[in-house]
């Protein structure tokens, strides 16, 4: 009995290791490059990629300009979670019968 329960381990353990080995081994990707901000209209000198070039003083002026919108994604979009970036809702009464 003891070497039949033996054999039964032994069977389940190799078992579970042959399904443990199959896994997709990664394959060569290539890196995602980050693509360069969009050329805004900067307020001096820019760089060959057309961002703003914040050696000149006239871009630091303009990045220190508070954006409208205080609350936003990472794509510059308004975030809808905070208030002040909601629409306002069409004001509607109820209807009284």
């Amino acid at each position: 009995m003891k070497k039949l329960l033996l054999i039964a381990s032994l069977l389940v353990t190799f078992t579970g290791m042959t399904f443990a080995q199959t896994k997709k081994p990664k394959t060569n990707t290539v890196a995602k490059t980050t693509a360069a901000k969009p050329a805004t209209a900067a307020a001096g000198p820019t760089k060959k990629d057309g961002t703003a070039d914040m050696r000149y003083k006239a871009n630091k002026d303009a990045a220190a300009a508070k954006p409208a919108t205080t609350h936003v994604k990472k794509d510059g979009t308004p975030d809808k979670r905070f208030k002040e970036n909601k629409t306002p809702a069409a004001t509607t009464t109820p209807k009284k019968s």
